[in-house]
């Protein structure tokens, strides 16, 4: 289904918005219990259903799958507090009203010999039935976790849990072919050596790598909590400055110096300085142990985190297609400004007013300075001394999909130059290095152009008149319509548009445009 020639007039590429349609509210409180050989999680999504927003978020380090290798069976232990925790988990959802609920376990459950026992066990003491799925199955729904975020991902997706790794292709925005091996690092803790470990990583990529249809990927998805810890290392071994784990990039000369890092540093300091619990940080040796086998095998230029997995593969998985099409970021923001502006629909026309100043922009950044608009206004109930501040620290470390990090700071900085003009003591500075200076100089004629167009947002849109932009003259011309239009154009109006010039490096024209 593709928008209306009206939607495509009104609304441009993007379409009319889905996020309050009968599609996205179809969609809203979507539960989740994830019931993993490492970890027992419930999510439930709400909102703005194309980028999941979290309504709760809770998860249990269990252990089912400890010793399954050499036990054959679940962790006693672990099963006890999956369990506690499933109990807790059903009812909180009914206490939140999900509409849908989804349980699935996967490696343990589904290898352990008493893992019929146990499914039978969680339906009898809290109402769940398991949905117990196969490898494939996994990667499949991972797979489609990672499209949910990157809907243009090309490249591999690779799955950490406790007891298994899967891959799966991805590209033209479907999920290709899937396998599924015995590398979790909860399965590699029965091997007394390094040299063990080394075969068994070995042998198993090697017979996964049969079933892909290709030798290497430029770009590799990393989804589990073991790889996003080994992330938090390598964050903090290069003292990087935003601390937002989804669509942070390595490359393979920083993942080696991490690798060495994890294996000279005290697992303990390192897990206080990483925030990451014992548990998870037990598991990260073994885990670097794989992916560096992994990197190795595909030779990926670029290693990207992913935040979302299996969980947010199910909420895509029960996505219509016209939603599963659209641009997560785009309808985020439209949703965000559609909770929380003081006047909802005014985003898309500021974008109108101001996008003349960018016609040598391409698509990827007329998005970007698109979303700036929509979000132009969503924080205006915070304190005016700190409303510039507080929009970017919303935008950086916003839970928004289809966002690199310098996409995030650029988004920041124009929300920030939104109401103020300088950024010097501001919250960018340690950012900074993650734009380029002409990126943070577009960023700022964004927001000063936000901030001129904003004083027009009261009125009606006609008597805003139209900006032009002569960059070979170095003029920026503002054509005014009479009478209204002239007299909006006060004091503070005039400040703000020699503002905009100025950031340009043009000089400003006013042009009355008469009857």
């Amino acid at each position: 289904m593709t928008a209306s020639a009206d939607e495509q007039e009104e609304f441009g590429r993007f379409g009319a918005p889905l996020f309050d349609g009968p599609e996205a509210r179809g969609l809203r409180r979507v539960g989740v219990i994830d019931v993993g050989s490492n970890s027992v999680r419930l999510v439930v999504f709400d909102g703005a259903a194309r980028s999941p927003a979290y309504f709760y978020n809770e998860k249990i380090l269990c252990g089912l799958g400890a010793g399954l290798a050499e036990s054959g069976v679940l962790n006693p232990k672990g099963r006890d507090r999956a369990m506690a925790a499933l109990k807790r988990f059903a009812i909180l959802a009914r206490g939140m009203e999900v509409n849908s609920l989804t349980a699935v376990a996967t490696a343990a459950v589904r290898e352990a010999t008493d893992g019929p026992a146990f499914e039978a066990e969680v339906r009898e003491a809290t109402g769940l039935r398991l949905w117990v799925i196969d490898g494939t199955e996994e990667a499949r729904l991972s797979g489609q976790g990672v499209l949910l975020g990157w809907p243009e991902a090309e490249g591999l997706m690779c799955d950490i849990g406790g007891s298994s790794m899967e891959l799966s292709e991805l590209s033209a925005g479907a999920v290709g072919a899937t396998v599924s091996g015995k590398l979790g690092p909860l399965k590699l803790q029965g091997l007394d050596s390094k040299t063990a470990r080394r075969d068994e990583i070995a042998a198993g990529l090697a017979e996964m790598k049969t079933v892909l249809s290709r030798e290497h990927y430029d770009r590799l998805y990393l989804v589990g909590g073991s790889w996003r810890a080994i992330a938090r290392v390598d964050m903090e071994r290069r003292g990087y400055p935003l601390h937002v784990l989804h669509e942070y990039t390595m490359t393979q000369k920083d993942l080696r110096a991490t690798f060495e890092h994890i294996a000279a540093a005290n697992p303990v300091e390192l897990g206080r300085a990483t925030n990451t619990s014992q548990a998870r940080m037990s598991l990260v040796p073994l885990a670097a142990e794989v992916l560096s086998r992994v990197v190795r095998t595909f030779r990926p230029k670029e290693i990207a985190i992913s935040s979302y997995g299996i969980r947010e593969g199910l909420l895509y998985e029960q996505m219509p297609e016209i939603l599963r099409a659209r641009d997560p970021l785009i309808e985020s923001c439209r949703a965000s400004e559609a909770a929380s502006a003081r006047l909802p629909g005014f985003g898309r026309v500021l974008y109108r007013f101001i996008a003349p100043l960018f016609s040598r922009a391409n698509e990827k950044r007329l998005r970007l300075i698109r979303a700036c608009c929509l979000l132009h206004d969503v924080s205006w109930r915070a304190h005016p001394d700190y409303r510039a501040e507080i929009c970017f620290d919303n935008a950086t470390r916003a839970n928004l999909g289809g966002l690199t990090h310098s996409e995030r700071v650029y988004l920041g900085l124009a929300l920030l130059h939104r109401y103020r003009n300088k950024r010097e003591g501001t919250p960018f500075e340690a950012l900074a290095p993650l734009l380029d200076d002409d990126d943070t100089r577009q960023a700022e004629v964004v927001g000063k152009a936000m901030r001129f167009g904003a004083m027009f947002s009261a009125q009606d849109p006609s008597l805003m008149g139209d900006l032009k932009f002569y960059p070979k003259k170095r003029e920026l011309e503002l054509r005014l319509p009479a009478d209204d239009g002239e007299a909006l154009y006060g004091e503070v109006a005039q400040a703000r548009f020699k503002s905009l010039a100025s950031s340009l490096d043009a000089a400003p024209r006013v042009h009355v445009i008469k009857g």
